[in-house]
C-alpha cells in the first residue's frame, strides 16, 4: 500500500487513511493527529500485514513520530475483530467498544475491552476526540465514532458508522421488525438529526456517502422495512 492510495481525508489537524481487508471487504480506518502523532484505529478487522502497511503509509503524517494509542471497535461481529488480538499483542494499545458488545468481542476475538463506551460520550487520545454514538439494532452495542469539524477540521465532520449506516440503508437487522425500527430510529435521531448534510459517512464496508445524499431516502427505508 502506498501513502497516496490509502489517504482519504487530509484535514488541517488530522489525516484519515483506509485499508480494505478480507473476503468481506472490511474497511479499516486510521486517524492520525498531525501535531501529537497519536493514532486511533477503527476496526482491526483482518489482515495484520495490511494494517501494518496502513501504519507505514501514515508514518509521515505527523510532525512527530506516530504511535497507535487506541483500537476502537464498532461492533462485535467476527469480521470486524479478526486482527484485534494480533494488533493488541503487537502494539500494546488500549481498546474501546460499546458496553453492550464487550462480551461478544471477548467471545469472538479473545480480547477484553479496556474502555467501555456509551452514547453521548467521548473517546479521546492526545490530539483526537471522537464522539461516541450508540446505534442499537445491528448489534446491541454498535457504536459510531464522530470526528467533528470543530474546532480543528475546517468544516469537515466524519462519521465512522460501522455496519449501522451505509449508502442506501441501515445495517442488517435479520428481518426483525423491532431491531430494524430501533436502528432506524437511532440513526435518524442520533445521526441525521444531529449532523448536517455535508457530514461524511464512512461505513464498515464499501464506499462512503454523506448524510445529505441519504436523508431524502429515510421515509423509503422505513416503509420498506430494511
Amino acid at each position: 500500500m502506498n501513502a497516496e492510495s490509502s489517504l482519504i481525508h487530509d484535514l488541517p489537524m488530522h489525516t484519515v487513511r483506509r485499508a480494505v481487508v478480507s473476503e468481506m471487504q472490511n474497511n479499516v480506518y486510521l486517524i492520525t493527529s498531525k501535531t501529537t502523532g497519536a493514532q486511533i484505529l477503527i476496526d482491526a478487522a483482518d489482515d495484520l500485514p495490511a494494517i501494518n502497511a496502513l501504519f507505514a503509509a501514515a508514518a509521515a503524517d505527523a510532525e512527530v513520530p506516530a504511535s497507535l494509542a487506541m483500537i476502537a471497535t464498532t461492533h462485535q461481529h467476527w469480521d470486524h475483530v479478526r486482527a484485534l488480538a494480533g494488533l493488541v499483542a503487537q502494539s500494546g494499545a488500549a481498546t474501546a467498544a460499546g458496553a453492550d458488545d464487550m462480551a461478544g468481542i471477548l467471545a469472538e476475538a479473545g480480547v477484553s475491552t479496556d474502555n467501555s463506551l456509551v452514547h453521548g460520550g467521548t473517546l479521546a487520545v492526545d490530539g483526537i476526540a471522537l464522539a461516541t454514538v450508540h446505534l442499537r439494532g445491528h448489534t446491541p452495542g454498535s457504536m459510531a465514532y464522530v470526528l467533528s469539524s470543530e474546532p480543528d477540521n475546517a468544516g469537515t465532520t466524519l462519521i465512522f458508522s460501522g455496519d449501522s449506516l451505509f449508502p442506501g440503508g441501515v445495517g442488517n437487522t435479520e428481518k426483525d421488525p423491532a431491531r430494524f425500527t430501533q436502528l432506524l430510529d437511532d440513526v435518524e435521531e442520533r445521526l441525521f438529526n444531529a449532523y448536517g448534510d455535508d457530514t461524511h459517512v464512512l461505513p464498515g464496508h464499501g464506499d462512503a456517502t454523506t448524510l445529505g445524499a441519504e436523508r431524502s431516502s429515510l421515509p423509503q427505508w422505513r416503509e420498506r422495512g430494511w
